[in-house]
Formats: structure tokens, sequence, C-alpha cells
């Protein structure tokens, strides 16, 4: 399957799952594919058949815009190496989760989320600790009473219980052993963090030198600039209280920059942000919903409220056109 056709495939499920999705972000470099909404949960996805394709800086580009903008970072594969990746499985690649188209069907159509996830040493799933224990203390089992059935330590046992997750086949032991279901399924969208050893958010990049102006006007106006390495938008601003998140782009207004406010306008009404693009001219005011600023106008703001009013007003321009 071509990566177009794949991409194709994974939008199509998202919406018949019920999310909203933006357009393709057909630019490079990218970090992501497209973003999708379904009420609360947002989610930016990169779509590869190959995941070893998917490098560091990458992931901890997606990493930093999921903090940004509040949305999950995922990766939707096929393979890793000349092995597909396994149904219901979630792995990982540098702090971001990964799994099959198959898994996110079942995870978002079926309402099914997966219960394995690959780490060093094998495949894991978390096991209810507090389950655990009370089916033991049931059957007034000790700890090494069950750690002698397991074959494992009676240390390793109070750390099941104590939440430590375990390994596929003790887990099917344990399930057949007590009758009763004693794991809990990966929360993708809201804990993947807690299966895996995460690292910090990573810090952001430096600005584009031909960046730094309008960085430097945005900080003075009252937001806190966050710059891109491998977005289609360059910067993501946040203003003081962190009520109002805008996309910034910035270059000539050249073919390729109206494209790019395009998918900015189109992610920004999935993320629910605004969007912004400073240019040198501007014969208009907007584009898709992106307002157009022009580099000396940008420095004459004094304060988020009229940046914002700007922008809201020029979308509210082009829409009513």
């Amino acid at each position: 399957m071509s990566r177009s056709a794949l991409v194709g495939n994974v939008t199509a499920m998202l919406e018949d799952a019920g999310f909203m999705v933006s357009d393709r972000c057909a630019i490079r470099p990218k970090s992501f594919d497209i973003a999708a909404r379904r009420g609360e949960d947002l989610i930016l996805v990169k779509i590869l058949a190959n995941i070893d394709a998917f490098n560091r800086a990458t992931g901890q580009e997606m990493r930093r815009l999921g903090t940004y903008l509040n949305a999950t970072p995922l990766v939707i594969g096929l393979r890793s190496r000349d092995e597909d990746l396994k149904p219901d499985v979630v792995y990982f690649r540098h702090g971001v989760p990964v799994f099959s188209p198959d898994t996110a069907y079942n995870l978002f159509i079926e309402e099914v989320p997966p219960l394995i996830y690959a780490a060093p040493g094998g495949l894991y799933v978390n096991i209810d600790g507090d389950l655990l224990a009370g089916e033991r203390q049931d059957r007034d089992w000790s700890l090494g009473q069950l750690a002698g059935e397991l074959g494992v330590s009676r240390r390793t046992v109070s750390k099941y219980e104590d939440g430590m997750n375990a390994s596929v086949e003790v887990a099917m032991t344990l399930e057949e052993m007590f009758d009763a279901p004693l794991t809990s399924p990966v929360d993708v969208l809201e804990g993947a963090e807690d299966v895996h050893e995460s690292e910090a958010t990573p810090d952001d990049p430096e600005a584009d030198p031909d960046d730094e102006q309008v960085v430097a006007v945005l900080t003075r106006a009252g937001y806190s600039v966050h710059p891109t390495a491998r977005s289609p938008f360059t910067a993501v601003s946040e203003d003081e209280d962190d009520s109002d998140i805008v996309l910034t782009g910035h270059s000539k207004f050249t073919k390729a920059a109206e494209k790019r406010a395009r998918i900015m306008s189109s992610i920004g009404q999935v993320m629910g942000t605004q969007s912004v693009y400073v240019v040198d001219r501007a014969k208009q005011e907007s584009v898709d919903g992106t307002a157009l600023v022009e580099r000396d106008e940008l420095a004459t703001f004094r304060n988020t409220d009229e940046l914002r009013d700007v922008i809201r007003e020029r979308s509210e321009y082009e829409e009513a056109a």
C-alpha cells in the first residue's frame, strides 16, 4: 500500500469514528500528517508504512506540539523493519505511542482499547494491583504462595500488587489462576506515559533568524512564543493566561506561503486555535481564515487584545465574503 493510500485510509477511518480531521499537511519538513478532534480528544497523527522512518527530531517536535496544543501525538504505521506491527499492541518511539491501523480501528471505531504494550524485553500489560491483592486474599494465599505458583519471587508479587506491570505470559497465568480479569487497558489518549519511561518535554528549538523580529514583537505584545522546527507554522503563541493560542507563520507571501496559510487554517479549525501569517506585503486580509498581517503593521500592536481583534476581524471578513 502506498503511503498516500494509507493516509487516506486512516483519515477515512477517523472520520467514520466521528473525528473532525484537518487537511493533510502536504509540505516539508513536517512532524505530523493530520490533526483530528472528537469531543475533548485532540490528536496529532503521523502516518508511516515503516515506523523506523520516525526519527528522534520528529518525535520531539510532536511531543512539544502536543504540550502546546493539549493534544496527544500518535504514530499509525504498518511495520517495523520486516515485521508487521502486532494488532492491539502499543509500541513507543521517542516517547510517542505507535500502533497499527487495525489497533486504531479497534480503539476509535470499536472503542476497544489495547491491553498490551511493547517495551525492552518483550510485551507487557497493566496489572490492576488492587484486584490482584483482593483475589489473593480471598483465597487466603500469602505472597509466598502466589509467588511459588508463578515461579517468581515474593518481592515480584508484591510489586505486581503495588502496580508494576507484568509480561503477557504472567498476566495470562494470573487470569487463568483466579478466573478473573486482572488487566487494564493502555490509556493511549490520557495516560500512555504511565506505561513507559517518559522523558521530559524537549526544550523549544531556536527561532529561525528570519523570524526573530516577529518573535520579539509577539513576546512584547504579551505572548509566550514557542518556535517550531518541523511544522506548517513557525511558532505556537499563547497569551498570558493561556486562554488564546495562535498558530503563527512568517515568510514572503508566495504560493507556498498561501498553501501553508490554508493548512494552518484547517489545523486551527480542528484544534480550536486562531492563525496568523506575517508577510512583508499583503494584497488581501486573510487566506481561508488565516489572518494576514504585514510585518510593519505587526510592530504597531501593543498587546494581545489588539492582535486578537485583528485576527478575528479579518477571519470574520473572509467568512462573510
